[in-house]
């Protein structure tokens, strides 16, 4: 069987597990990574290439310095300044977006929604407004504010792995060039549409075991503790801004920030192991294998000769920016966003490489479309946590997300040809 084909069988067996999640989705990644190497599609050296990736050990540092800000209670803290300024429903479902967005924007995003969950249901108890009301608002807003900048989620540093392979990448906010104004919309559009579209349910009691349930009291973490865990945060992401200027690679920059963290005991070695999600590392180092393969064999080039074909001669670059858009937005709400991205970058890669396009163009309609998790409770971990916890159904993602969706579309037809033309 020859190379093209037994990547594109890998690639079948990738969409159906990561849809299907009978398994982990780590789990599914490394699997074709390994059967990529069996089959002799790609060297040992090549299908796990990934564990170096400097963009791996970009989140490996985040995720410590990142889980320091949250155990030292400084992110509650910043949380809790939700109620200084909220005192009615509205005003509260657009302040909890907007300090979610920014958070999500530079720390994980499930990292963030867990942190604020607990803040957001303390604030729903003390006011009387419905948890449903609040908690759906916070997961989409830290969904649109992953695109502010290169760190805010994994599917973007898949598309800057993807990049750096051909000599290319992105700058660090330039993902914000859509991103920010996607957000900035999608808020509004909460406070004047889509907060009418939200259930009114009445809140059922949280169990006692739930972690949501309990109050974490961080007054006995010393003040220098949480305003060290600010200070590497904020000089950490400063470094990556500007990492052309003082010649700082990101993931040293990051490295630096969390090594600072674990030396001075602002958060333990243990904590900071913990802290580590390998599941991620291990979804991205197989997706990187894929990607790698989907290239060499040719099984990439193949795929997208058969839909371009599909939209005829010299297809509009309009209509072809518009499917890869819509199809990321459609596959995201079914499978993680982060295998959606890890799916469809090599495919994306190979379009650009057909047509002539420029690829950063293509990547970047494909990581915003994949961030639209929007209308079902398993488009991504953030959806998930709150689906009990909010008393949702189904239909209410539906309901609330789908118009999001068509929103976030329209931004982008508009804004993606105007900052990432297909042919500049």
């Amino acid at each position: 069987m020859s190379p093209p084909i037994i990547t594109l069988i890998f690639l079948i067996f990738a969409v159906i597990m990561f849809a299907w999640e009978k398994i982990p989705l780590s789990i599914t990644a490394m699997t074709v990574a390994i059967g990529l190497t069996v089959t002799g599609v790609l060297d040992p050296e090549e299908a796990f290439a990934g564990f170096v990736d400097g963009n791996v050990l970009l989140f490996m540092a985040m995720f410590i310095v990142g889980a320091a800000f949250f155990d030292t209670g400084m992110a509650q803290k910043i949380g809790g300044v939700i109620t200084r300024f909220a005192k009615t429903e509205r005003q509260l479902i657009i302040v909890v977006m907007v300090i979610t967005g920014l958070m999500s924007g530079f720390l994980s995003n499930t990292g963030t929604a867990a942190v604020l969950i607990p803040v957001v249901i303390g604030i729903a108890a003390k006011s009387g407004f419905a948890r449903s009301k609040l908690l759906l608002p916070l997961v989409l807003a830290s969904a649109m504010g992953g695109n502010l900048s290169l760190i805010g989620a994994p599917g973007n540093m898949i598309a800057q792995s993807a990049l750096q392979e051909i000599g290319m990448e992105f700058g660090f906010f330039e993902y914000a060039k859509v991103g920010l104004p996607m957000l900035i919309i999608g808020i509004i559009y909460f406070g004047f549409i889509g907060y009418k579209l939200l259930p009114d349910r009445k809140d059922d009691l949280l169990d006692e075991d739930s972690v949501y349930s309990k109050k974490v009291d961080y007054s006995n973490v010393p003040k220098w503790k949480q305003y060290t865990a600010l200070i590497v945060l904020v000089l950490t992401v400063l470094a990556m801004i500007f990492e052309d200027q003082i010649g700082i690679k990101l993931y040293i920059s990051a490295w630096i920030g969390a090594l600072i963290l674990v030396a001075t005991r602002v958060i333990s070695e243990k904590n900071a192991m913990k802290s580590i999600d390998m599941n991620t590392i291990l979804l991205f180092v197989g997706s990187l294998a894929l990607a790698k393969s989907m290239v060499n064999s040719g099984a990439g080039d193949l795929l997208a000769n058969s839909i371009v074909g599909v939209l005829g001669e010299n297809p509009s670059p309009y209509l072809l920016l518009f499917v890869v858009f819509v199809l990321s937005a459609v596959m995201t709400n079914f499978m993680s966003n982060t295998a959606t991205t890890a799916l469809l970058v090599p495919i994306g890669l190979s379009i650009a490489s057909v047509m002539g396009a420029d690829p950063k163009a293509v990547l970047m309609a494909t990581v915003i479309g994949g961030s639209c998790a929007y209308a079902t409770p398993i488009g991504m971990p953030a959806n998930t946590m709150v689906y009990s916890l909010g008393g949702y159904k189904f239909r209410d993602y539906v309901k609330v997300g789908l118009p999001l969706i068509v929103i976030s579309t329209i931004v982008g037809m508009i804004l993606l040809p105007i900052f990432f033309p297909f042919y500049p």
